[in-house]
Order: structure tokens, then sequence, then C-alpha cells
């Protein structure tokens, strides 16, 4: 008769039996695919901040930067998107360009960088064009009525407020010692009382028909030169005489040269004279004269009665509202 076995040694066996037929467990090997080749780089691109600018000036740089590594970038692009024109962009296939030809609106430009694979990256910048802040007031008026001969034909008034010239001259009439000189305001309203004068340009047209002098030649003398001044006090053409002409003011006066040349538009610099009528609200006008009003010299000029419009006395301002 067979021996009996223990239950226990039975199970305690067959436990060992399946733990030597396991298998033993290998760690996982490692990807050999690197982070950086997994992820698909993306480009980045970065616009410089929003822009203003004021007209006169119509041009902006428009400057950008990749945030994707360099060696992956391969062009970059700068276009319009939006703007109260078509501006013209310079140099668009980098990342500095100029856009140039703007006008008053806001515009939106778009910088573009694109990578070796084909991915893009975009950002926007935005322009304001301001309107400008510099003024022009051109004045040549037809019939000024702030415009007077003043002359003395030996001691006898002979100013004339109603002419087609403005003579400057020292000359005589059936021998009679005869002088001229002239009073010339425009008006300077429009420019408030804050704003800063750039510039002031006084324009004067020959008359090629001259009506006094020697009638042949406008600029006629050895010296001929013309003083031009700010006139110191008001002064009204209807009561206006050679005996109460209102002084000139020599500060900042100009002197424009002696000429030999028979006829000579000339093209003077008046910005501090204008500078001083408009600050101090005291626009009185310019006084003209020969600056040595030796008898036989003249220089004639075209009055706002002239015929031909275009040769008028003209008052150019530039101003810069403050």
């Amino acid at each position: 008769m067979k021996a009996p076995v223990s239950f226990l040694a039975l199970a305690a066996g067959c436990l060992l039996a399946i733990s030597a037929c396991q298998k033993t467990k290998i760690a996982p090997t490692p990807d050999k695919t690197s982070d950086q080749t997994k992820t698909k780089l993306h480009s980045v691109a970065v616009a410089e901040a929003d822009v203003t600018i004021t007209l006169p000036d119509d041009s902006v740089q428009l400057t950008g930067q990749s945030g994707t590594p360099g060696d992956t970038v391969v062009g970059y692009l700068w276009s319009q998107i939006s703007g109260p024109n078509e501006a013209t962009i310079i140099n668009e296939s980098s990342q500095s360009a100029w856009a140039k030809k703007l006008t008053e609106g806001t515009y939106l430009f778009q910088f573009m960088v694109i990578d070796k694979g084909g991915s893009t990256g975009i950002d926007t910048l935005t322009v304001t064009v301001k309107p400008s802040d510099i003024s022009t007031l051109d004045l040549s008026p037809a019939n000024n009525p702030g415009e007077s001969n003043i002359a003395i034909l030996g001691s006898v008034d002979a100013s004339n407020h109603v002419s087609i010239e403005e003579p400057l001259a020292a000359w005589t009439i059936n021998g009679v010692p005869f002088t001229v000189r002239n009073l010339l305001k425009f008006d300077l309203s429009s420019i408030p009382a804050t704003a800063t004068v750039l510039s002031a340009q006084l324009v004067m047209y020959s008359d090629t028909i001259p009506m006094n002098g020697d009638l042949v030649h406008a600029n006629y003398g050895a010296d001929n030169s013309v003083l031009i001044q700010q006139v110191a006090t008001s002064w009204d053409s209807s009561t206006l005489t050679w005996f109460n002409q209102p002084a000139g003011l020599p500060d900042n006066q100009v002197i424009v040269p002696s000429t030999t040349q028979p006829y000579l538009n000339i093209n003077v610099n008046v910005k501090d004279m204008v500078s001083s009528m408009v600050k101090n609200n005291t626009n009185y006008g310019f006084k003209l004269q020969l600056q040595h009003e030796d008898i036989y010299t003249s220089r004639i000029f075209c009055s706002s009665y002239y015929s031909d419009a275009t040769r008028h006395p003209r008052l150019i301002v530039k101003y810069r509202k403050n």
C-alpha cells in the first residue's frame, strides 16, 4: 500500500513548478528618436511695436525678427493688409523693410517668417499716420485794400492808393523831384498767435512794362537796393499821406541787393518779421523803399491791381500750430 501524500507538500511542489516556468521581464529599449525630431518646429514671427508718424513724414521702417532657430529660417515677407491707400514697400523680403507714400489714416502690415519645412509664422504691425501739424498760408490777393503807394512830388503829397504798380523810385517829373514808397499788408488773422512760424517768403514781380522811372526798365540806377521793414503802427489807406506815413522798424529788416538786370523778381525771407506780427498781434504790414533814394533810381513791381493775377504780390507762410 502506497504511503499517503501530504496535501501541503503537493501544493508547494506545484508552486515551484509554476515559478520555474515564468518569463524573465526585460526593460523596454529607449526610443532613439529625440524629443526635438518628434515635435515639429513652428516658425515664430515678431514684428516691432506699433508706430505713429505725423505728416509730412510719409514713410516708416518696418522691422521684425524670427523667434525660430536661425538655421531653419529660409525667408521673410512684409505685406500690407489694409490702409487708406496702397503703400510702396521696399525690401519686402527682408527683416527690415520701408513703407513709403503713406497718407493720413491707419495701416496694418503683416510680417511673415518661413522655415525650411514650409511652416510659417506671422505677426502684424499697425502704423498710424496723423495729419500734418504744419499749415501753409499762400496769399496773393487781388485789389488788396492793404496796399498803398506813398509819394511826394516836390513838396506836395502824391500818394496813390489804387495803382497797378508798386514803384519804389526816386525820379523827376518835369524837373520836379518825385519819391515813392510802398506799404503792403496781408491778412494773417488765420494764423494762431501761439503758432510757430517756420518760414515766410515775400514774392514780388518786376513790371516788364513800367509806367514809372524811365518807362523801359523796372530796375535802374547805380544802387537800387531795396529796404523792407515791418511797419511800426497801424494806418488807414483812406487817410494815408506822405506826411503821416508810419515808420518802419529796423529790427528784422531785410535789404534786397542792387541789381543791374532790367527786370528781376524777388523772393525775400521775411520770417522774423512775420513771426513778430503774429506773436505780438502787430500786423501792420511791410514798408518797402529804396535803401538810397537818389534821383534816377528805381525798382518797379506789379501790384495787386495788375491785370495778370500771377504777378500779384505774394506772401507764403508755413507755420506749426502749438
